[in-house]
């Protein structure tokens, strides 16, 4: 049985529903836990993306499920009604989550049809607790077991970021008429922006692998981070209409109307996922590496701020702290009994 363990003084209460896992069925406290940082909440199965409220988190689970952590420690299911079959092997599933208000959001989640997977971005409006898709508003975007990205973001602009794979196909990154390998952006009411870089598309920047990164400093710069094929993972800067190269170039190789990278790995391998945006540096969440990076991209200088969670897949600033969720049990990963965990760090 999945139990859910939230620290930090408080207890838990869940609802927890599924096709994979188990209900949860006990809370525990530890009263020993550091206040301003560690784990606050245990044994999510594969947690995907973290949206932060003024009372809580919302988490996403990549195999369908939702919950509502409340500063005050209460759990809650949040059910969610979709249009669609959720398509959920390997990497796919239910994947990024950006609150609109207190009762609307955006998700980007996966679903099988007759030709194979795809992935969609919808509207999900909230009563009580539950979330029905209200409004699909960009659909049909190449789906696949990997290379789904699935970041959704507001940006300083106003306008929704979504980042998409090159769905196993990496000649349609080079593609301006498909969706795949690309950073969108549209409107909050899912419409097309008249300033986007080419007419009548969503395409805000394209020749991507598999972004699942996105975040801006406070001076509007925007960044993303992007998986290499064979380590050389990147930290771009995004301009609109840019072409960053894949499959052509990667790391150190440069080619003609294509944007390098503002950084890469080299033969080391981040596999990353989230990025955050504190204090003028980026925070990165990286799967494979393992680690919480701290990256500046003024000189370009990382640290090392913690090895102890294993593979770690998004992170969020309120502001007061930074949190972070694993992904342990995505079947690359070596969990134990605890994981997938929330946690809380100070930058």
């Amino acid at each position: 049985m999945r139990t859910i363990i939230f620290l930090l003084l408080v207890s838990l209460g869940a609802c927890v529903s599924g096709n994979q896992e188990d209900a949860p069925s006990s809370r525990e406290t530890d009263e020993d836990t550091r206040e301003d940082e560690g784990v606050l909440a245990t044994n999510f199965d594969t947690p995907w993306s973290i949206a932060a409220t003024d009372d809580g988190f919302y988490i996403t689970e990549r195999n369908g499920k939702l919950f509502y952590v409340e500063r005050d420690g209460e759990i809650t299911e949040q059910m969610i009604e979709l249009s669609a079959s959720l398509y959920t092997r390997g990497e796919a599933g239910l994947l990024g989550f950006s609150l609109l208000d207190a009762d609307q959001a955006f998700i980007y989640y996966s679903y099988e049809t007759e030709e194979g997977p795809r992935n969609r971005v919808s509207q999900i409006v909230k009563t009580n607790d539950k979330w029905t898709e209200s409004d699909v508003l960009i659909d049909d975007i190449p789906g696949a077991r990997i290379h789904n990205g699935g970041r959704i973001e507001q940006g300083p602009d106003g306008h929704i970021f979504i980042t998409t794979g090159d769905a196993a196909s990496p000649s349609s990154a080079q593609d301006k008429d498909s969706l795949a390998g690309k950073i969108l952006r549209m409107n909050v009411d899912g419409s097309i922006p008249e300033d986007n870089p080419f007419q009548d598309s969503y395409v805000y920047s394209y020749g991507h692998r598999n972004p699942q990164g996105l975040a801006w400093t406070e001076d509007n710069t925007m960044y993303s981070t992007e998986h290499g094929e064979s380590a050389k993972d990147e930290v771009n800067v995004i301009a609109p209409g840019r072409n960053y190269g894949w499959p052509v170039i990667e790391g150190d190789q440069q080619e003609e109307g294509m944007e390098p990278p503002l950084y890469h790995t080299g033969s080391d391998t981040w596999a990353p996922s989230g990025l955050a945006a504190h204090d003028g540096s980026l925070y990165i969440a990286a799967l494979r590496g393992e680690r919480l990076i701290k990256f500046d991209p003024s000189s370009l200088r990382t640290e090392v701020l913690s090895e102890e969670y294993g593979r770690i897949r998004d992170l969020l600033f309120t502001d007061e702290s930074g949190y972070g969720i694993t992904s342990n049990r995505d079947g690359r990963g070596n969990p134990d009994e605890e994981d997938d965990v929330f946690f809380r760090f100070n930058p």
